[in-house]
């Protein structure tokens, strides 16, 4: 079993899976599992054994058990349904949303940094969804069609029926920020920007704070499609913009609404003297910026929760994390403050487990609450999983970034791990998933300006190789993420691999999966 499963999963659903449920994809903005580690009880203690005084007596063990931000709509939702403790997102937004949609790897989407797009050729959950007679929308952040002018696939193009939200990958900031729409009047290819409406939610004042006009902005879809048409399934796709900072370099984190925040985050700001609803944050420390935000996050997610609960619950609830949590460099925006040991040149943007590893929880009709799964994966499986919710075809091959032919789908459905029919939904030793990035570290550019770096990583069920190119030199490490799974400890690897890899070799092999794993990389990406 992997290092991060508390719980198993169960022998038999609770309940029957529901036809034709409601859907609502919720994704966090730069929440690793660090983070959010409350939603996975019993797990700091778990790795402080691990690499304490009574496991490997890591010198900066101590840096484990950190300030996680406080999350209580997030563990109370993790505990109504089950969670995933091996899942990776791409270590950038844009890949991982691009995976979500298409259900393939970055080297099928082309989607590989936060400047890249999906071409208009690309495929679209939305697309399957409609025809599988759903109603669509996404509010939020999109971030899929490139930065500044757009020149990739907008959500219309997508089959969305409504986007409101902004389309670059940061807002201007969390009060006065572009507020895009695309609706029945616009065209597939154009976006209209509008000023940011002021929304109120249940004991949340009216303002025009992102996550509250954005929550806002779903519930009353969802609350229009239940009257129009009760009968209609639905499908939201909610992207978060925090916990991301703004694009104002000068003031990138904010201090939230009062009033969306709970008692214990109000008073860490109060203490450091950040103001709420503005971008003056006092002596905060970005570790406590980055708590806040997440923190406000947290409240506005349970607003929707308590609307869908109370409007029909026939209804699916997935939250993801897109990436890692950040660690850019300057100390006024590193975030990382728990769990992870080594900080420095990982987090967001990187192949290790700190810019990957991210929080996922399921709940709904036929999952059982309160369980874990060990399962590795990856948010493409995401685009398979909520196809099978929704009952829909789940398409083998798609049409490749430049709509000239056909690819093998790379998403595998979670469908039969949620309702206790299998514990993997990979073999776990003769299969594998990917991730990988560019500018893995931002301030790791050339003098020129040209990106110094590209990564991949490629795991199993217990070993992970991830590979490093840098100026035409490629270096792989290699861990085993059972004993190790925050990587302090890099396994020798062998010095060469056979040309023809024995593919049933066995799980302890240690030899064996490096070479095999090494060989995906190959495939995957050519380093």
């Amino acid at each position: 079993m992997a290092a991060f499963s508390m719980v198993a999963a169960p022998a038999h659903a609770a309940e029957e899976p529901a036809d034709h449920p409601n859907i609502a994809l919720i994704i966090l903005d730069d929440i690793g599992t660090d983070t959010a580690s409350d939603m996975y009880p019993g797990l700091i203690d778990q790795l402080e054994d691990m690499y304490g005084p009574s496991g490997r007596n890591h010198a900066d063990y101590a840096k484990i058990k950190g300030a996680p931000a406080s999350t209580p709509v997030l563990d109370h939702f993790a505990a109504q349904g089950m969670t995933f403790s091996e899942a990776w997102a791409q270590p950038f937004c844009s890949p991982s949303r691009a995976s979500i949609l298409t259900g393939l790897y970055a080297s099928k989407t082309g989607v590989r940094d936060y400047t890249n797009w999906l071409t208009q050729d690309s495929h679209s959950i939305a697309l399957d969804l409609k025809h599988a007679g759903y109603s669509t929308a996404i509010f939020g952040k999109w971030h899929l069609a490139g930065l500044n002018q757009y020149p990739g696939m907008k959500p219309k193009q997508a089959s969305f029926d409504l986007f409101r939200g902004n389309m670059n990958g940061a807002i201007e900031g969390y009060w006065d920020y572009t507020y895009q729409v695309q609706d029945q009047n616009s065209k597939a290819d154009q976006v209209r920007d509008e000023a940011a409406p002021a929304n109120a939610l249940p004991g949340i004042k009216s303002t025009t704070y992102a996550p509250v006009t954005k929550i806002a902005d779903a519930i009353d879809w969802i609350n229009d499609r239940e009257a129009d048409d009760p009968d209609k399934p639905w499908f939201v796709w909610m992207a978060y913009n925090l916990s991301h900072i703004t694009s104002k370099m000068g003031a990138p984190t904010v201090v939230p609404n009062e009033d969306a925040l709970d008692e214990a985050s109000r008073k860490e700001m109060i203490a450091c003297g950040g103001q709420f609803g503005t971008a003056n944050v006092g002596n905060c420390s970005a570790e406590a910026m980055n708590r806040a935000m997440t923190n406000s996050m947290d409240t506005t997610i349970g607003k929707l929760l308590d609307f869908i609960d109370k409007t029909d619950p026939n209804t699916y609830v997935i939250i993801v994390g897109d990436n890692g949590t950040p660690m850019y460099g300057p100390e006024f925006i590193n975030f990382i403050d728990n769990m992870y040991i080594t900080r420095v040149g990982r987090g967001k943007g990187t192949g290790y487990e700190s810019g990957m590893r991210v929080p996922l929880a399921i709940r709904g009709p036929g999952i059982e609450p309160g369980t874990t799964s060990a399962a590795y994966l990856h948010v493409a499986d995401l685009f398979s999983t909520i196809l099978d919710l929704a009952k829909a075809p789940v398409p083998e091959n798609v049409s490749n970034r430049e709509g000239t032919g056909m690819v093998t789908l790379d998403a595998r459905s979670l469908a039969p791990v949620l309702f206790g029919e299998e514990a993997n939904v990979r073999d776990p030793v003769h299969d594998y998933i990917v991730s990988e990035t560019a500018v893995p570290i931002l301030e790791d550019l050339t003098p020129t300006g040209e990106l110094s770096k590209y990564q991949v990583a490629v795991r199993n069920a217990t070993y992970k190789v991830l590979c490093t190119e840098k100026q035409g030199s490629t270096n792989c490490e290699f861990y085993n993420l059972v004993t190790d799974p925050i990587e302090e400890y890099p396994l020798t690897a062998p010095t060469s691999c056979p040309k023809q890899l024995n593919r049933n070799f066995a799980a302890d092999d240690q030899a064996a999966n490096f070479c095999f794993l090494r060989q995906a990389v190959r495939e995957q990406a050519d380093i």
